[in-house]
C-alpha cells in the first residue's frame, strides 16, 4: 500500500448520489498539490461513483477505497494546481 497524509477529511455520510461527489469535486478545488482528501460516506454507490470520477477526472488519482462498518473510506490525491 501506498504511504500518504491525509490533509483533509470530508464527511459526507448520511448523503447519497450524486453528492459525495460533487462535494469531493468541491473540496479537492481547495486543496494544494499534492494534499490527500480522506472521504467518509455510507452510500456504498460511492465505491464505484469516486473511482469513476477519478478515472476520468485531470488533476486527481484515486489512491485507495477501504470498505469498512457502514462507512466506505476513500483517499484521493490532488496532482495539480
Amino acid at each position: 500500500m501506498t504511504e500518504y497524509e491525509v490533509t483533509e477529511t470530508l464527511d459526507v455520510k448520511g448523503q447519497n448520489c450524486p453528492m459525495p461527489v460533487v462535494k469531493t469535486k468541491q473540496n479537492i478545488d481547495q486543496l494544494a498539490r499534492g494534499d490527500v482528501l480522506e472521504v467518509l460516506a455510507t452510500d456504498p454507490g460511492s465505491m464505484n461513483d469516486l473511482g469513476g470520477w477519478a478515472a476520468t477526472t485531470a488533476g486527481v488519482e484515486l489512491l485507495d477505497q477501504r470498505e469498512g462498518d457502514d462507512v466506505y473510506k476513500h483517499y484521493v490525491r490532488k496532482t495539480d494546481q
